[in-house]
């Protein structure tokens, strides 16, 4: 089982929580379950609900407008779907385009996924200087899309139950 996705009052995507976190807030009555695991429950001494997939918050909770999405590793790596920029193989780690000895840093215009032997083969170097081109230019997500990538989705084939299915 995964966490499970939680919704504001007024059915938004906020975040995803542990199981544990989850039960808890459905106890408090904070929230309520809009979807469960079928045929799974939990049980105690007094009380039995089923397992929740997706909770619904019972009072609305203000979120603050952000304008941009908050730069991360995994968030690297996912926006690039773990693919090199500069082979196209599995990504393992983050390279700086302009290294940060030069005077880059960790933004997501100046970040890319990378294997660790292009990595290592860039070294401190820029992209022209190492005889390196890269395949795609990074960018830098939306906020709504950096919900997404907070979410841990990786792959569409990965998507957890809650998310629609591939296309």
């Amino acid at each position: 089982m995964r966490e499970t996705l939680v919704l504001n009052a007024s059915f938004e995507p906020l975040a995803t929580v542990s199981l544990r976190r989850a039960v808890v807030l459905v106890l408090q009555d904070k929230a309520v379950v809009e979807q469960a695991h079928p045929g799974l429950r939990v049980r105690a001494a007094a009380v039995e609900l089923p397992v929740p997939r997706v909770i619904r918050l019972s009072r609305y909770v203000r979120v603050p407008f952000r304008r941009r999405a908050p730069w991360s590793r995994r968030g690297v790596l996912v926006r690039d779907r773990h693919r090199c920029a500069y082979c196209g193989r599995r990504a393992t780690t983050v390279d700086h385009v302009l290294p940060r000895s030069r005077g880059g840093g960790d933004t997501w215009l100046n970040t890319v996924a990378a294997c660790a032997e292009d990595n290592h083969r860039k070294a401190d170097r820029t992209p022209e200087q190492a005889g390196m081109r890269l395949l795609s230019r990074p960018f830098e997500p939306t906020p709504s899309d950096a919900l997404v990538l907070a979410l841990g989705v990786q792959e569409r084939s990965a998507l957890p139950e809650w998310l629609p299915a591939p296309a």
